[in-house]
């Protein structure tokens, strides 16, 4: 200050001859203070020697670059470990909470839950984990439960909500689910009503004066996420209601939404994040069918309920019957297929076939229709009042099955749906677990069955790769697809962090029914001829979709994107396909996403294996039937409503393991007998991929595709067990499946053979084979080297075809 007023004064003498010695310092020298570097003085103005002052700095830059980047990784280590710390107290907290008896029957609400349960919902006895969490939120604690799809999750809030006082908001994703819920309700003369879109005025006026009416009988309210993020109004009768007394609890349906981990992630959901602070003392309730540990962790944080109890039951739905099944190459063959299905194994039977978009479901329709089939649509699209007209005939059994998107199902109470067939596959392996789990509801048994094809993986991928985990989700029900060998539950558990052990099965599943010995051959020389393909495409400015690519694996397509040497010999389209498909899941291949004006196209590129010179995973072929010594003679699976039933004692024939190799045994050459010419291949691939792939792509994508190569996905390609039988055209792009001809009368009985012949078009049927699948272990080489055994399956054993 003192300085500044001598400064002010330019007539002062002290201020001058301060100013004067300043100036002079300043000008004449001027110091860089490093810490660890010593200092470097500038004497008149300039250095001495600029050069080495330069790089004195430059040094000196480096240097603390170098401290930053190390204090950065600390710090990250840091927030790792504490985030770990906040994790595990949370734990700690729900297991305590856990370890209290929540079983019990002398709660001061025990009586008239238990008078309500066996006089309105007319329940004798509550399953697992019904009443532990009827009781928590009875007492006012935050709650999480995990429970299957038909476990009974809906009654775990409605029961309580007609024994507590005010009403239980509801919050759900899908109008669908609200009305099935709300249907049976009415049935039960419960006082329910719900608020969507499509609710009249005098609808939502009556909902809002009950919310705030003390006299009001309304015990339970519907509404959407949407509807609490984007009605202003809504929210204050809320809170009106809240201050009353009058708000019991919040009920949050499929509570995985709420992450952005979630295989359904919806932006709305996160505004559930205000209700802890805006109503304290409600208590919460999520319910999900299908969640991670790392989703419901993130879903705590989310909600703002961290250390809330934790109630989760097993994954495993024993009754349901899992397999995978080719799916034809053409609409016709496949309708064909859905026609003898529906007219056979599951005549007079209640299901749901799910498609992929509102089209697919609209193109099938019409199509069994004609037929005879006795189905009706069901989409987003559709106006409300036909969607609602659509699901009362259904569950009236007016209609066989519903064609529907994943609009429908969420929650629907049917309890005698007999099968779920996924005309194409689900976006994630959640998704497929919940939509399946529709079925056999009533504890009976029912079937759960997925047509894979390759076109389908690229149709999902190009809909979710924008979500932030859409690839990875995806690739783990690709994954499911393709195992020929391992347990389907066991696939199923690994997902959802459980462990469950093949006897768990009881041979519900089409692996575990119909078991395959295996030996293990070399994906390397598959890989290079790709890889060359890729290259010579890349040198001539071309991109290459999945479809083009496997042609000119074939040898077919653009001429002079062929390359000879780099044609696959002995492979049908359907094994070319699933080639692909599992080193895409490899991480050997990666999917290169590009927009359109009207679409977005996925092209192949090199993986992140293939671009750091390690060969893809190992794979194994898969020969005769195990022994009947290590098979029992039947299993049989048959439904309350029907005598179809599935025999699983195919009659198998001896055959000596030197005459069962195939052509495909033949293609898939094992390590020890590559030609040289596929080792040169493999020496000059990486050469060829530096000069011509797009590096700029291919960087793009590199650490998503290092994020799903990191996971151990199994590769498999299974034959399925129902087919077109002989009827099918033979060519390279048809499954020809043996004695399945589902229009004789004993269709059902050997719908188990699961015989597929993958022939090359013009190749006899000695050259056939069953299944592709993969198992995985890891050596001591790390994630990286992760090495998986796939099955291809022999069907010469069979009896023809």
């Amino acid at each position: 200050m003192f300085l500044g007023v001598l400064a002010g004064n330019v007539n002062h003498p002290v201020a001058n001859v301060l100013v004067e010695n300043i100036v002079s310092r300043t000008t004449n020298s001027v110091f860089v203070n490093m810490d660890d570097i010593s200092e470097v003085e500038v004497v008149g103005g300039e250095s001495q020697d600029p050069e080495a002052t330069l790089k004195k700095v430059e040094a000196e830059i480096r240097q603390v670059t170098h401290e930053l980047q190390l204090l950065e990784g600390r710090k990250q280590r840091l927030v790792a470990r504490r985030d770990k710390l906040r994790d595990s107290i949370q734990q700690q907290k729900s297991a305590k909470l856990a370890q209290k008896d929540w079983d019990r029957h002398d709660f001061p609400w025990s009586k008239e839950l238990e008078s309500v349960q066996k006089s309105v919902f007319k329940i004798d006895k509550l399953r697992a984990h019904q009443l532990p969490t009827m009781n928590a939120t009875m007492s006012g604690i935050d709650s999480i439960l995990i429970m299957p799809t038909g476990g009974g999750k809906s009654l775990c809030f409605q029961l309580p909500a007609l024994v507590s006082k005010g009403i239980t908001l509801v919050v759900s994703p899908l109008v669908s689910l609200m009305e099935d819920q709300l249907m049976g309700l009415h049935d039960r003369g419960v006082q329910a009503a719900m608020l969507s879109a499509t609710s009249t005025r005098d609808e939502v006026n009556t909902v809002h004066n009950d919310m705030t009416n003390a006299n009001s009988r309304l015990k339970l309210l519907y509404v959407t996420p949407e509807k609490l993020s984007k009605s202003k109004r809504f929210m204050a009768k809320l809170q009106k209601m809240h201050q009353m007394g009058r708000f019991a609890r919040l009920a949050i349906d499929e509570v995985h939404c709420c992450s952005q981990w979630g295989h359904d992630f919806r932006p709305d959901y996160k505004f559930l994040g205000i209700m802890r602070k805006m109503f304290p003392g409600t208590p919460i309730l999520g319910l999900t069918a299908t969640a991670t540990s790392r989703v419901i962790q993130d879903v705590q944080k989310i909600l703002n309920i961290q250390g809330c109890l934790i109630l989760k039951a097993s994954f495993n739905r024993p009754n349901l019957f899992y397999e995978v099944r080719p799916k034809p190459s053409s609409q016709e063959e496949c309708i064909t297929q859905l026609q003898r299905m529906l007219e056979g194994e599951f005549q007079g039977q209640s299901g749901i076939i799910y498609t992929m978009t509102i089209k697919d479901s609209e193109d099938l329709v019409p199509e069994l229709r004609k037929r005879g089939l006795r189905v009706a649509p069901y989409h987003a699209q559709l106006p409300a009042e036909v969607r609602s007209k659509v699901h009362r005939r259904w569950v009236e059994n007016e209609y066989q099955a519903v064609v529907a998107t994943i609009a429908f199902g969420m929650g629907i109470d049917k309890p005698d749906v007999r099968y779920v067939i996924h005309h194409c596959i689900s976006k994630s392996m959640e998704n497929f677990y919940q939509e399946s789990g529709r079925a056999g509801r009533d504890g009976e048994t029912a079937r759960c069955i997925v047509f894979w094809r390759f076109a389908d993986l690229t149709r999902q991928s190009t809909m979710v790769f924008t979500e932030q985990t859409g690839l990875e989700n995806l690739y783990g029900l690709v994954s499911y697809c393709l195992d020929g060998i391992r347990c389907r539950r066991n696939i199923i558990a690994d997902h959802f962090d459980e462990r469950w052990e093949s006897s768990d099965c009881g041979r519900m599943c089409d692996h575990c029914s119909n078991a395959r010995e295996a030996k293990v051959v070399d994906m390397t020389k598959y890989g290079d001829q790709l890889l060359l393909i890729l290259s010579k495409a890349a040198s001539l400015d071309q991109r290459l979709t999945g479809q083009k690519l496997i042609d000119l694996f074939l040898g077919k397509g653009i001429p002079k994107l062929r390359v000879e040497e780099a044609i696959a010999k002995g492979v049908s389209r359907e094994q070319a396909e699933n080639i692909v498909a599992f080193l895409l899941v490899d991480g050997f291949l990666r999917e290169d996403f590009h927009f359109t004006p009207y679409n977005t196209i996925s092209y192949i590129l090199p993986g992140p294996k293939a671009e750091a010179g390690i060969s893809p995973s190992s794979l194994t072929i898969g020969g005769i039937r195990k022994s009947l010594a290590q098979e029992p003679s039947q299993a049989k699976i048959s439904t309350p409503s029907s005598k179809h039933s599935l025999d699983q004692s195919a009659k198998k024939k001896k055959v000596d393991d030197r005459n069962t190799t195939s052509k495909l045994d033949k293609g898939f050459s094992d390590k020890d007998s590559r030609s040289d010419s596929s080792e040169s291949m493999s020496s000059n691939k990486h050469s060829l991929m530096k000069n011509s792939v797009n590096k700029s792509s291919a960087g793009k994508m590199k650490k998503s595709s290092e994020k799903i190569m990191s996971d151990t996905h199994p590769f498999t390609k299974n034959s399925g067990s129902a087919g077109l039988g002989s009827k099918m055209k033979k060519s390279s792009e048809n499954v020809a499946v043996g004695d399945e001809d589902f229009n004789s009368s004993d269709n059902v009985d050997r719908m188990s053979s699961k015989k597929v012949s993958l022939n090359d078009g013009d190749s006899d049927s000695s050259g056939s084979v069953d299944r592709v699948s993969v198992s995985s272990d890891s050596d001591e080489a790390g994630p990286s080297k992760k090495r998986r055994i796939i099955t291809i399956e022999d069907s010469s054993d069979a009896s023809d075809g």
